[in-house]
C-alpha cells in the first residue's frame, strides 16, 4: 500500500530535485508550485483507483454515455505546510469536500517534541474517501495523531496519504499504528530520520520554505 512516483522516470522525480535543491529553494514561488504540481499528478493517480458510475449526458448532437465519480473524496490538509499540496488537489478534485488539521511539533527545552492536535474542521467523514496531505512524512506522529483523531469521531470508507517526501520509519509506523489499508502515496522516499526527527537528505521545513519561518512553539 505504498506508491513513490519516482521509482519511474517522470516530471515528477524533475520537482522533487527543484524542492530539495538548496539553491531553487530561495523561491518561494516556485517551491509552492511544484507541491501544486506533486499534489494535482497524485490526485490524478488516486482517481483511477476510486468507484465511477455510467452517466448519460446530452451533448448538442446527441447523448453519450459518460463515466463520472461515483462520489467526492474529502480532501483533509495539515496546516500550514500542507497547504500547496493541497491547493494542487482541488485544482483536479474541484468539487470535493475539504478538512483542515492544526497539528505541529510543540517543542520542549531539553530537544523533545510532542505533536500537538489543536483544531479540525471537516465535513462528515463516515463512509467517504478521505485523503490528507502533508509535505513531509517524517516520524509519522503528526499523521497518526490525525488519523486517530478522524476514526475516533468518524467510520471513513478508506484513507489515502500524500506527501512529496516520506521517510521509511513514518511510513512504518503510520502502517503499524493504523493498519496496513492505509496507502500511502511518496513523491520519493528517504532512509535516514536524525535524533530531532528531521528527514535526511530530505529538503528541511517545507512551511517555512512556501511560507517564510516562524517562532518556534
Amino acid at each position: 500500500m505504498i506508491v513513490n512516483l519516482s521509482q519511474t522516470h517522470s516530471l515528477v522525480s524533475n520537482w522533487i530535485s527543484e524542492l530539495r535543491n538548496v539553491s531553487i529553494q530561495q523561491d518561494r514561488m516556485r517551491f509552492r508550485r511544484n507541491l501544486e504540481r506533486i499534489g494535482e499528478v497524485t490526485a490524478y493517480e488516486i482517481s483511477k483507483e476510486l468507484a465511477w458510475t455510467e452517466t448519460e449526458v446530452q451533448t448538442p448532437l446527441g447523448i453519450h454515455k459518460s463515466k463520472l465519480l461515483k462520489s467526492q473524496p474529502v480532501l483533509a490538509t495539515i496546516l500550514r505546510a500542507g497547504l500547496p499540496l493541497h491547493h494542487g488537489m482541488m485544482n483536479y478534485f474541484d468539487r470535493a469536500d475539504n478538512a483542515f488539521i492544526s497539528a505541529y511539533r510543540k517543542h520542549h527545552a531539553d530537544g523533545s517534541f510532542e505533536i500537538s492536535l489543536d483544531y479540525m474542521s471537516c465535513p462528515s467523514l463516515d463512509g467517504r474517501t478521505i485523503i490528507i496531505s502533508d509535505p513531509m512524512l517524517a516520524t509519522g506522529a503528526s499523521l497518526v495523531k490525525t488519523i486517530n483523531f478522524m476514526r475516533e469521531e468518524h467510520t471513513p470508507a478508506a484513507l489515502h496519504v500524500v506527501t512529496a517526501i516520506a521517510c521509511s520509519v513514518g511510513i512504518e509506523f503510520i502502517h503499524r499504528e493504523c493498519g496496513q489499508d492505509i496507502k500511502i502515496w511518496c513523491g520519493d522516499i528517504d532512509e535516514e530520520l536524525t535524533a530531532k526527527g528531521y528527514i535526511v537528505p530530505g529538503l528541511g521545513d517545507a512551511g517555512d520554505l512556501a511560507f517564510g519561518t516562524k517562532v518556534q512553539a
